[in-house]
């Protein structure tokens, strides 16, 4: 299975483990609760899922990598107590806590959150003198004499022997009390997960144009080459930086992230020109109805590997534009949603200056218990920072009655609304400006076939085009991702 079929079974396990009856008590015993172990290559994103799932259901996560373990630390240390025997006083071996037990109880203590997952991850690489205790842990939910919390489900992963010499096979005992997933790498699935983190266009048009080199592990005369998903996410997030502080991105920075010396060499060269095209071509100038002459001539007769990357320029573009949309209209409609519950108590509130004032602080505490309980993602977070920030900035001063304190309450809402305007007509007009481009350069080849898909698939886009019509969009869509033209449309991309 794919990453995101294994994210769905977990999360139908969560369900299923948590799940009570009348009496409150879970309707699967903590007994029968089999552990899941997730086996897949390194780097296709096994703990992220782990952060998505805790973070959609609202329950705990603490994750461990096992390999950091000690015996002692996992199992805790052993001290001597003495107990009464048939009137005899008797030594007895003991055990401190588990720090991976105490951990659990940390969270649950410190975030309330008394249902969880316990992920472990690196399971079957432990060492000789753990690997008795990681059995036990996966048999029994145990390390030492201390059990996982009632109400923690545990999730561990491991990898396969060809990614990891050092990995140790499970015995039929331990595997007969474990769900065992087997996940593979899926370029598709990660896409979709990097469209909605905004990685970096131009590794996502590169590995659209090379899938072979988006997962690969391989040894030849120089030793183990390799390349991850979790490779390119992390050189992703440098390059976003090292492009807005004006440092290059060159072949020796991607080796550092891309272990494989034909692909990083393969990806530099494309990168190199993708940054090169959007130049050249005058993507802005393009969304902004302007277009050079000799741009199509130039088209015309490029490779499909260029013309491709313009395509993807011109979605990079457009998807900056929808996200700032998707973001102000956030902001928005959670204002809105806080001026509402403003009004309906001004009217009654002795002082209308401190109701505003206490309510934006309570909203501030709550956002800080969200992310003390890891409820929000960090660009939810972020968003709920500015909110509050520019709520605190709206704050009416000191004076005048209920009716004059909210209405300058709104002047800040008033002012949000309209650069919310201002952004969804200048990405709407973008749109129409690529629409003319792509049909003048491409008509309806297979060009246009991916600028359409790509509007479909991009979730702020999506979003966008759900609230402002764009009647070319839907001509296209109907015309060339429905029905007999999309099937040849797609042959043809796929040779």
């Amino acid at each position: 299975m794919n990453i995101r079929q294994a994210k769905e079974e977990i999360r139908h396990t969560v369900q299923a483990y948590l799940a009570k009856n009348d009496a409150g008590e879970y309707r699967i015993p903590a007994i029968r609760q089999r552990p899941i172990l997730l086996m897949g290559p390194p780097g296709i994103g096994k703990t992220q899922i782990m952060e998505q799932v805790a973070r959609e259901m609202g329950i705990g996560l603490v994750a461990y990598t096992i390999t950091h373990h000690t015996r002692q630390s996992a199992v805790g240390l052993p001290f001597i107590r003495e107990e009464d025997f048939d009137g005899e006083k008797r030594s007895v071996t003991e055990y401190t806590m588990s720090e991976i037990i105490a951990s659990v109880y940390r969270k649950i203590r410190d975030g309330g959150q008394r249902e969880g997952i316990l992920f472990i991850d690196e399971i079957n690489c432990v060492s000789e003198t753990l690997a008795p205790t990681m059995l036990q842990f996966l048999q029994c939910k145990t390390f030492g004499n201390q059990a996982v919390p009632e109400g923690w489900l545990i999730v561990a992963a491991g990898n396969p022997p060809e990614y990891n010499r050092s990995v140790r096979e499970f015995d039929m005992v331990t595997l007969d009390r474990v769900r065992c997933l087997d996940v593979e790498a899926d370029f598709d699935v990660w896409k979709a997960y990097a469209r909605g983190q905004h990685l970096n266009s131009g590794i996502l048009s590169y590995l659209e144009l090379r899938r072979r080199n988006f997962y690969s592990v391989r040894a030849d005369v120089d030793g183990l080459q390799f390349v991850t998903a979790r490779g390119w996410e992390d050189l992703s997030c440098l390059m976003d930086v090292y492009e807005s502080l004006g440092v290059p991105v060159d072949e020796t920075v991607i080796r550092e992230y891309v272990h494989d010396a034909d692909i990083a060499e393969d990806a530099a060269a494309y990168l190199e020109l993708y940054r090169k095209y959007r130049d050249d071509y005058g993507i802005a100038g393009i969304l902004a109805g302007h277009v050079r002459p000799e741009t199509y001539a130039r088209l015309s007769g490029a490779q499909f590997d260029e013309r491709i990357s313009v395509v993807q320029l011109l979605l990079d573009a457009l998807g900056k534009a929808f996200q700032a949309c998707a973001e102000a209209k956030y902001l928005t409609d959670a204002w809105y949603g806080f001026l509402r519950r403003y009004r309906a108590g001004v009217e009654a509130a002795p002082d209308p200056h401190a109701l505003y004032r206490e309510m934006v602080e309570a909203r501030a505490a709550e956002l800080a218990e969200a992310k003390r309980k890891n409820s929000y993602s960090p660009a939810e977070a972020k968003l709920q920072r500015q909110l509050t920030v520019q709520l605190r900035n709206a704050r009416p001063e000191s004076f005048g009655d209920a009716k004059r304190c909210f209405a300058a309450a709104k002047v800040g809402f008033d002012g949000q609304e309209e650069r919310l305007k201002e952004l969804e007509q200048s990405a709407a007009a973008a749109l129409e400006h690529a629409f003319d481009f792509m049909e003048q350069a491409f008509e309806e080849g297979q060009e246009m076939v991916v600028f359409v898909t790509e509007l479909t698939l991009n979730p702020e886009a999506a979003e966008f085009l759900a609230e402002h019509k764009s009647e070319r969009y839907l001509r296209y869509h109907e015309k060339l991702l429905i029905g007999t033209q999309r099937g040849r449309l797609l042959a043809e991309l796929a040779r």
